[in-house]
């Protein structure tokens, strides 16, 4: 599963990023509208992980979803 996939599926994707970073708020999965970018800043920020291991985090994510 790609990026644009996930964007153009945010409803329906934010119920699994939630189960996933049960951190993040309702609030903060509306402000962060499906982009990769304000998603892994917000990772960066609650979780203390680098820009890079966000996006591993974010890709790893997105190659579980893709096994679903």
């Amino acid at each position: 599963m790609n990026w644009d996939i996930i964007q153009g599926k945010w409803d329906q994707m934010k119920g699994s990023i939630k189960e996933k970073w049960g951190d993040l708020t309702d609030d903060e999965l509306t402000q962060i509208s499906g982009q990769q970018d304000k998603l892994s800043g917000k990772l960066q920020e609650k979780y203390g992980w680098t820009k890079d291991r966000a996006e591993d985090e974010i890709n790893r994510f997105l190659v579980d979803k893709d096994k679903t």
